[in-house]
């Protein structure tokens, strides 16, 4: 059997939680990556500690690649279970490269080659090497040069015993030969090419681009109680608090860790709730608190499947109209949806200036599958958002809520001058005590709602892609971006636009306008009922021609995307 590939391959591994399928992708992208390859991996799992069979996909490539495929060149399983999980997925042109003790031979496959990965690690000394072996294996076949792969190795397993990381080179360089022995056979040949420049990229996920854009925006306080896929944030703030100065607290729940953080914002500090849609919908009341008192305030809504506790570990865009709607009573709000990895570091960084801005809550929506995407970038800008800071030292004559022209009142800082700085969750006067003049009433209404006069002029445009004269628009937001512009740019379709929303509401200006030029429309969203195609409706009274929802809690692959798309236009 010979096989080669052209520009781009994919791998996939599969086994069972707690077998180490993680450290082989770690090993192997950030090797990847430092040889010159632009990478793209992403995980499937269960939401079990261990058993179940995952997945992880890892798309190598001679351009830039930032989505998934179906398409599998490469499976190397580690469970008995691992083939049956991906047996969809696997065609005529997939290679297995399986070790019959970790997945045993119960099965029929035409394009098997049999790999020793744990006679390798045994021979090294035990099967904790495995992993080690399976990742170098697949350095040593991509030709990535072999002294890099050692040096990672090193950094990765820096702090361990020197012999723990001696037997792991010792495991790597007998798997590297694996690989290479397969190359100069004639087996397999994959010809990518590199570049240089990609060495010096950074290789992250979205967990960690938002991280990065909340510290970037001035976020000192983060409140939350664990949720998946949202506590990975959490996390990594925690881990590096002291570095930049960020109280992170574990609240005893939800309804907690929304007030925490309104009481964060109150005393001058920029607070930070994260969260997924069961834990926000014990926010919500808070939420309407930030509403009534005019607290900023900026929520992380990591998406997953619901309802209740759906399927904790995979994906969806379903709280869309959730965070819409969310809260008794009316009041404005922003809603921003990063689409890539770079999103969500300067929406992140931005979304704190907004909500100091305006006085409202901001929300980021994200999602499992673009929390945990990892591809290279170029690289991110820091400071290109300046840091804004809207408040106020209290004069003796100050009124928190006093009546202006725009709606916005001076937002007062307690302790910072003479004046007092009254907040009450009841309707309240200009100085923030309660009243029930009904007269008052009115103008407090229209005095909050008015502000999105002010946020209208300065919405976040959404982006375009293709020719100013297009016959089919796709509309997408969010997560879904990568996905759909490669699965355009496949099709090939001179006459087809893309218009991708990283801020869903309010709605652009112009959103109108790119409607109505469009002969075709087609929605594209990660949910069951096109809520986004509905919001749309319901600000511009435009709707939607076409609808291609997915719900089963993964992604859009681009081959899924291109195929359904397909089927629409023909």
């Amino acid at each position: 059997m010979k096989a080669t590939f052209l520009d781009e391959i994919s791998i996939v591994l599969c086994g069972e939680a707690g077998q180490g399928i993680q450290t082989v992708e770690h090993l192997l992208t950030q090797t990847l990556k430092l040889s010159g390859h632009h990478v793209f991996s992403i995980q499937e799992y269960m939401s079990r500690i261990r058993g179940g069979n995952n997945s992880t996909l890892i798309r190598v490539s001679s351009r830039r690649v930032s989505s998934p495929v179906d398409r599998m060149d490469l499976f190397i399983p580690f469970s008995p279970g691992a083939i049956n999980h991906l047996r969809d997925r696997v065609s005529s042109q997939t290679i297995l490269l399986r070790d019959k003790k970790m997945c045993g031979d119960d099965f029929d496959f035409p394009n098997a080659m049999e790999m020793p990965f744990s006679q390798i690690a045994s021979e090294v000394g035990g099967k904790i090497y495995t992993n080690t072996v399976a990742a170098a294996f697949l350095t040593g076949l991509l030709q990535v040069e072999e002294e890099v792969l050692e040096r990672h190795l090193r950094n990765y397993f820096t702090g361990k015993e020197e012999t723990i990381i001696g037997k792991n080179l010792l495991a790597a360089k007998k798997g590297y030969e694996l690989g290479q022995k397969l190359v100069q056979n004639g087996q397999i040949q994959v010809r990518l090419v590199k570049h240089d420049e990609v060495k010096s990229e950074i290789l992250m996920d979205g967990v960690e681009a938002l991280a990065m854009g909340a510290i970037a925006g001035g976020c000192n306080f983060l409140s939350f109680y664990p949720m998946s896929p949202s506590t990975a944030l959490a996390v990594l703030l925690a881990e590096h608090s002291k570095e930049f100065g960020i109280i992170v607290e574990q609240a005893e729940d939800e309804i907690s860790a929304m007030n925490m953080g309104l009481g964060a914002w109150y005393g001058g500090a920029r607070g930070l709730a994260s969260t997924s849609g069961g834990g926000f919908a014990l926010m919500v009341e808070g939420l309407s608190l930030a509403g009534m008192i005019e607290s900023p305030m900026v929520i992380h809504i990591g998406q997953r499947p619901g309802p209740a506790t759906g399927m904790p570990t995979r994906t969806e865009q379903g709280e869309l109209l959730f965070s819409l709607f969310a809260g008794h009573g009316e009041f404005p709000r922003i809603i921003l949806a990063p689409s890539t990895i770079e999103d969500c570091f300067y929406l992140a960084e931005r979304a704190f200036n907004l909500a100091d801005r305006y006085q409202v809550p901001v929300f980021i929506l994200t999602d499992q599958y673009l929390l945990e995407s990892h591809y290279n970038i170029p690289s991110l800008g820091p400071g290109q958002t300046p840091l804004e800071k809207h408040f106020v030292s209290p004069d003796p004559d100050y009124k928190r809520y006093r009546f202006t022209e725009t709606g916005l009142s001076p937002r007062g800082i307690p302790g910072l001058g003479e004046g007092l700085v009254v907040l009450d969750s009841d309707e309240h006067d200009e100085g923030g005590h309660i009243t029930e003049e009904f007269d008052v009433r009115i103008r407090m209404v229209n005095k909050r709602l008015k502000k999105l006069e002010l946020i209208r002029n300065d919405l976040i445009p959404p982006k375009f892609v293709g020719p100013n004269e297009y016959e089919t628009l796709i509309i997408g937001w969010g997560s879904t971006y990568h996905a759909t512009k490669e699965a355009i740019e496949r099709m090939g379709r001179e006459n087809t636009a893309l218009l991708h929303f990283n801020q869903v509401y309010p709605l652009h200006h112009e959103t109108v306008h790119f409607l109505k030029k469009a002969k075709k429309t087609v929605v594209i969203e990660n949910n069951a009922t096109a809520q986004f195609a509905k919001l749309i409706r319901m600000e511009t009274g435009v709707g939607m021609e076409h609808k291609i929802l997915k719900y089963n809690g993964l992604p859009f692959s681009t081959d899924e995307l291109e195929t359904r798309l397909r089927s629409v236009l023909k």
